[in-house]
């Protein structure tokens, strides 16, 4: 068998380990976060204890955005959205979602991280995918990461709201279709892809929300994983508006 298809193999056994024996092999070793220390929203916000913080920008901009959206409160939903400040690799769920580029075979930040915590198999995987196309996902086993699976999707170069909220409908939809109940989001194409931050946010929150309307029963956490001090900001100023709690 073939480098390149060696990875079927490895694939196969990783996907029929129970937890336990997955452990074994993290690339993070013992360092891995499990679902059950990351709080839902709700409790984020009450821990935090935190006011919306507008110093950034003018208090007309947010007060417009939250005129024009006006969400209820959905007391199930906000407990399945959840923020966590850290090494989206380190997460132990059923998928993270990688901001990869249209060839998928690596890159910079967070995909560079991902292929290197999941080790040389993934590359082997990604390298019979044939790319992706911007605005649409496919899925790999995780192999040495303790997420069981990766799912790339492609941002837009630039400001394309059109293209950023596909990313993020078909990489969900990409989980619904392999059971995959726990994913988490990096912040795609903000960084060297240009997209605006909080154009980002404003456009990122309501879609994950009219998925998690439309299958409540099938997601049970969905991850916003922040790194730059910037999109914690933007998160902690609009989760309120989007995921309200009264």
């Amino acid at each position: 068998m073939s480098s390149n298809n060696h990875f079927q193999k490895v694939k196969f056994e990783k996907l029929s380990q129970n937890r336990k024996e997955r452990r074994r092999d993290y690339s993070c070793g013992d360092k891995f976060i499990q679902l059950k220390k990351i709080p839902s929203w709700p409790a984020f916000y009450k821990e935090n204890s935190y006011s919306v913080s507008t110093a950034a920008h003018p208090q007309s901009l947010v007060d417009k955005f939250k005129d024009e959206c006006r969400y209820q409160v959905d007391a199930e939903i906000n407990e399945k959205v959840s923020v966590f400040y850290g090494d989206i690799t380190k997460l132990e769920i059923d998928a993270i979602v990688n901001a990869a580029n249209n060839s998928l075979l690596g890159g910079g930040g967070v995909d560079g991280a991902i292929h290197r915590a999941a080790g040389p198999f993934l590359l082997n995987e990604c390298q019979t995918l044939n790319g992706c196309d911007t605005g649409d996902a496919k899925i790999t086993g995780g192999y040495d990461l303790p997420a069981r699976y990766v799912i790339h999707t492609v941002g837009p170069i630039g400001e394309k709201p059109s293209m950023l909220e596909q990313c993020y409908r078909r990489s969900m939809q990409v989980a619904l279709e392999n059971n995959i109940k726990t994913i988490a989001f990096p912040c795609i194409s903000t960084g060297v892809y240009g997209y605006p931050n909080e154009k980002a946010v404003q456009l990122v929150l309501p879609v994950v929300r009219t998925m998690l309307e439309a299958h409540k029963d099938k997601f049970e956490r969905v991850i916003f994983c922040l790194f730059l001090d910037i999109d914690k900001k933007l998160y902690n100023r609009y989760l309120p508006i989007i995921y309200p709690l009264n």
